[in-house]
């Protein structure tokens, strides 16, 4: 598995971890899981709201290590993701099952596929499993930045 530092100008760029921006976006990623979870809206929405979610929080775990990924080039979803191995320790399963929504994503995004009720379900548990593994990683490893 390469280092995050080996991907530092290629996919990635170094940060100082912030616990504002960090808070930040566990609450915005919060906010996208209670979203994901309205029923009066479609499953298009609601699969968006909770992948948004998924993002954030990949996105918090990845600047708790002192990176971001650089969103000028392509694939930073794929970055973040991929990451969270290293990041706070996902099993390889997991990544796998999240990339697939990944990839669900920009079929309904770009090919205008259906989302299934099913697959709101996977990617709201997703969303929810990862944000109780995020912020268990940072209380055990990172903290001082959950103190804000």
């Amino acid at each position: 598995m390469m280092s995050f530092d080996n991907l530092v100008g290629i996919s990635l760029d170094r940060v100082t971890a912030d616990a504002d921006a960090i808070g930040r976006l566990l609450t915005a990623a919060g906010r996208n899981i209670a979203d994901a979870q309205v029923t009066a809206i479609s499953a298009e929405n609601r699969f968006d709201a909770a992948y948004k979610a998924i993002m954030q929080l990949a996105s918090a775990a990845l600047q708790a290590q002192g990176y971001r990924t650089l969103t000028s080039k392509p694939g930073h979803h794929m970055t973040m993701i991929q990451t969270l191995g290293q990041s706070v320790g996902l099993t390889r399963e997991t990544v796998i099952a999240l990339d697939a929504l990944r990839k669900q994503r920009n079929a309904a995004d770009y090919t205008g596929d259906i989302v299934t009720p099913a697959a709101v379900e996977a990617c709201l548990a997703q969303a929810q499993a990862l944000q109780q593994a995020v912020l268990q990683w940072l209380k055990k490893h990172k903290p001082e930045l959950l103190a804000r």
